[in-house]
């Protein structure tokens, strides 16, 4: 199998890049050039290879996809992850409680998030009509929604295999890797029932899915994550997901 990530991703991912390795025979491959020229030159290196692709690039997950490379996960689900308004859209298609997110702010203050950001990146707290943010990208604006802290379900396949709860008190940003608090979480049946509604619609092989954990006990569906991180699951959890992922790939790839 081939372990497709772009050279920096494989840098700050070296410790998960060598459990996996260590679990299975991956042949871990950098790549940087995304031109139509590149993407020809990969596809020669790929072809006949199932791909645990790694990088958040949808444009070209699907011209490989396309031409008959194996990805883990598939196209669709590194379009659909890595676009919070599709995302958004999804949860409104499953009927699950999703954060109410908008092209244009509605009421200020208000979040505003970079439709493809990640890791907390391109995400911030709006007052006014005077401060909208300049984002690479386009903008979706969500209200600011008083929560204790921010839940984020680990699905390999057809289980949720753990869940983590982020919270910080000197930000409204609860990512992990901007220093907020973790601890393992246990999800109750209802959040378990709609995680999983989620990853089946998808297809996913091995997804993140985030929700805020409101005051009063319910909660709101806010991401997917794809590819995810798992510094925050090892932080908690006995279970390396490095081996879960991989046995799942040898019974349903092999």
């Amino acid at each position: 199998m081939i372990l497709l990530y772009e050279t920096p991703d494989a840098k700050r991912n070296e410790a998960f890049i060598l459990e996996l390795q260590r679990f299975a025979d991956f042949e871990l491959v950098c790549w940087d050039d995304w031109s139509e020229a590149g993407l020809t030159v990969l596809l020669e290196k790929l072809k006949s290879q199932t791909v645990l692709f790694r990088c958040r690039r949808p444009e070209a997950a699907r011209y490989l996809e396309d031409r008959g490379v194996r990805l883990v996960n598939r196209a669709e689900v590194n379009r659909i992850a890595n676009d919070k308004w599709l995302s958004y859209q999804l949860f409104q298609v499953l009927g699950v409680p999703a954060i109410p997110t908008y092209r244009e702010p509605l009421e200020f203050p208000c979040v505003a998030k970079s439709v493809d950001g990640h890791g907390g990146q391109e995400v911030e707290m709006v007052e006014s009509a005077d401060s909208l943010p300049a984002f690479s990208s386009d903008v979706i604006y969500q209200p600011v929604i008083p929560h204790i802290a921010d839940i984020r379900a680990y699905v390999i396949g057809d289980e949720v295999v753990g869940a983590v709860k982020r919270s910080s008190d000197s930000s409204f940003k609860k990512n992990f890797s901007l220093g907020a608090e973790v601890e393992r979480y246990e999800l109750d049946s209802i959040q378990e029932l709609q995680v999983l509604k989620i990853a089946r619609a998808v297809k996913a092989d091995y997804i993140g899915i985030d929700f805020l954990l409101l005051e009063d006990g319910r909660h709101l569906f806010n991401e997917i994550e794809d590819p995810v991180g798992a510094r925050s699951f090892y932080q908690t959890h006995e279970d390396n997901i490095a081996e879960l992922l991989v046995r799942h790939l040898e019974k349903k790839y092999d």
